[in-house]
């Protein structure tokens, strides 16, 4: 999403093959944050990063009040997006780079791509000049601090969602790599947020689809504490 992304990196993300989704659930469960946050009123949200649309389609009969635009770097996948959106835009996150006049959408969207950004200050500093005041943004990130990650480093593993190589998994469980430069616990992205010019309203939690069948159970119960879920959900406001 960014202009500073080496060419490598952009490389990879064109590939369709990169999984860009932690899951249905987690799309679910932000777009019910979103639809409490927004009520009845029609809005504008803007779904930022918004890959190939699959996303955006498990949140639209949620959202289906509103008008949503899917925003992507990548020509490819907004290809690949438009039929399940209807209204995308090709944008940068920095220097002024979305296409948006400042104060113009009344809600972001902002799902499964701080941790793949180089520069996610200056990618934050756009999203507030483009949201209204007060307006909302909803952002998702895997969490470092997730209960296996814990029982994981205490066994000198490398943790679930962190990557060494975007040419293979080394020292940690799994197989796809998905190139995550940063990766957030719930007291960090909150600090963040908030020095960045928002107010967090709510941290929640969301199960990942790739935690071993016998094993997510548990992983739905941790969501019941964010700080410990696989993938931590922000509900904060433009302040």
């Amino acid at each position: 999403m960014t202009a500073a992304r080496p060419a490598g990196l952009r490389a990879f993300y064109e590939d369709p093959a990169v999984p860009v989704a932690s899951g249905p659930e987690r799309g679910r469960r932000q777009a019910a944050m979103l639809a409490r946050a927004l009520g009845p009123e029609p809005a504008l949200i803007v779904d930022v990063g918004c890959g190939d649309g699959s996303a955006a389609a498990i949140a639209g009969p949620l959202l289906a009040r509103h008008t949503l635009v899917g925003l992507d770097w990548s020509q490819d996948a907004l290809r690949r997006a438009a039929p399940r959106l209807g209204h995308v835009v090709r944008g940068e996150l920095t220097d002024g780079g979305l296409p948006l006049a400042d104060g113009a959408v009344d809600a972001a969207v902002f799902a499964e791509v701080l941790e793949h950004l180089v520069d996610p200050d200056a990618a934050l500093d756009e999203l507030r000049r483009v949201l209204k005041p007060r307006g909302h943004l909803m952002v998702s990130t895997p969490n470092l601090a997730a209960w296996y990650n814990r029982a994981l480093l205490l066994a000198g593993v490398q943790p679930v969602f962190s990557e060494v190589s975007l040419r293979g998994v080394h020292g940690r469980p799994g197989t796809e790599v998905v190139g995550h430069l940063r990766l957030y616990t719930a007291r960090a992205l909150r600090e963040f947020l908030v020095a960045a010019g928002f107010e967090v309203v709510r941290v929640a939690g969301a199960p990942f689809h790739g935690v071993p069948r016998p094993l997510r159970p548990l992983d739905r119960i941790a969501c019941a504490a964010p700080s410990l879920a696989s993938i931590l959900l922000v509900h904060a406001r433009r302040r």
